[in-house]
């Protein structure tokens, strides 16, 4: 056996993904992190890093220019596969290993756009969406990373198509144009978008970013969506539920919040380069979905929370950053842990929100159908998220580029829940 068939082979069995995760695809994401988790080496934290592409959610037109170009970047040979349901995640990894083993390189993004469904979607699109309340099991994945690792080079692999490039492109690379700083210099300017294919990145969100050196002179965001999402969306499902007059348990709703609150403290660890804490959230969150016992989940969590709480390096990389005074909170909407002062002020309000809603899990009470405090806010107005998504460009802009990635990931904007509610009272 040649070098280059052992290698191909080693890829096969363990390859290394890049997980993209269209909007109204949360199950679909926690469903392929348990199965990378459990079998797998995890996940690439770059499409050079990459061996395969699995996009988690079924492409829309609206998607495959990214998905394209993201596909573009990660090296040969190579792998493409769909998960459009969550319990399809076994199967879209058998195709990808299959793929591999055979050479790699098989169909792309554009080339089932233009021809039609993988082999994969073929045997499996018909079973459709996850039913309501289905709770999936998963587990973490291993990639942590610093904030500004992996900024301009996600913006540019992944940006093609979506980003405000005034300067114009060279060899797929965005150019400077000229503007005023501060002091009235005339200095290079740099137009990014981050997202939506970044680890760790809230769910279709796209950030636009214009750079004078390290610090983000203007900010803009929308959000990457063909159509809204089939299915509710999945953090606020079981207050909309009781909404619609189903029965839903409080202990149900407490264990939603609860894994709601952990999988956006992992994303923030993640991204502050804390990877253990980071995965003892997973962990704790893949429990709760997973019908864990309370008890279970009370002798696990004070390790978490202890550890989160003490830890000076995440203060000294955190506080101070991303700050937003309680009237202007207040004024915007904001509710729940995002609308507490700083990045550092978030993660603890998250480990306040984490304990309280451990401590309900066994609450047998149904769920008033008038109960709308979800893990963001409450539900029974404007969606929260779209308050987090408001007042996220003037939190960037003046803050270093370095700092961006923290400030998003401590507001962590759920895009299934603005377009789903919409789409309900649409």
């Amino acid at each position: 056996m040649g070098l280059s068939t052992r290698l191909r082979a080693a890829s096969a069995r363990r390859p290394a993904v890049l997980p993209v995760t269209l909007p109204g695809a949360t199950r679909q994401r926690l469903a392929l992190e348990a199965e990378l988790g459990a079998h797998g080496p995890g996940f690439a934290d770059r499409p050079a890093a990459a061996s395969a592409l699995v996009v988690c959610g079924v492409p829309g037109a609206g998607h495959h220019d990214v998905l394209a170009a993201v596909w573009a970047a990660v090296p040969g040979p190579k792998a493409y596969a769909v998960v459009p349901h969550a319990t399809r995640v076994g199967d879209a990894l058998a195709d990808v290993r299959r793929d591999l083993a055979a050479g790699g390189d098989g169909p792309g993004p554009v080339d089932v756009a233009k021809h039609g469904h993988t082999e994969h979607e073929h045997g499996h699109a018909e079973h459709g969406h996850a039913e309501h309340g289905q709770e999936d099991g998963h587990a973490e994945h291993g990639h942590a990373e610093h904030g500004q690792e992996h900024g301009p080079e996600h913006s540019r692999e992944h940006g093609h198509g979506h980003g405000h490039h005034h300067g114009g492109l060279v060899a797929g690379l965005p150019m400077a144009d000229r503007a005023d700083d501060r002091d009235g210099l005339r200095l290079d300017r740099l137009h990014l978008t981050l997202g939506p294919a970044l680890p760790d990145w809230p769910t279709g969100l796209l950030v636009d970013v214009a750079l004078q050196g390290d610090v983000i002179q203007e900010a803009a965001v929308r959000w990457w969506a063909s159509e809204p999402p089939a299915d509710l969306p999945f953090w606020t499902e079981p207050w909309l539920q009781a909404a619609h007059g189903l029965p839903v348990p409080e202990g149900a709703a407490a264990r939603r919040s609860c894994a709601a609150h952990l999988d956006s403290l992992a994303r923030l660890l993640s991204v502050a380069g804390r990877p253990q804490p980071a995965a003892r959230a997973r962990r704790l969150r893949d429990a709760l979905l997973g019908g864990a016992a309370a008890v279970t989940v009370a002798a696990e969590l004070p390790r978490l929370v202890r550890s989160v709480r003490r830890s000076a390096a995440l203060r000294h990389l955190t506080a101070g950053i991303g700050e937003l005074p309680s009237p202007q909170a207040e004024s915007a909407g904001l509710m729940g842990p995002a609308a507490a002062g700083d990045v550092h002020r978030r993660v603890l309000a998250w480990l306040d929100a984490i304990e309280a809603a451990a401590a309900r899990l066994d609450d047998r009470n149904p769920l008033p159908p008038d109960a709308a405090d979800g893990p963001r806010g409450r539900l029974d107005g404007r969606p929260p998220s779209q308050a987090l998504l408001d007042v996220l460009p003037g939190l960037l802009a003046g803050a270093e580029f370095a700092c961006a990635r923290l400030i998003v990931a401590s507001l962590d904007p759920d895009v299934d829940e603005v377009l789903g509610m919409a789409a309900a009272h649409g």
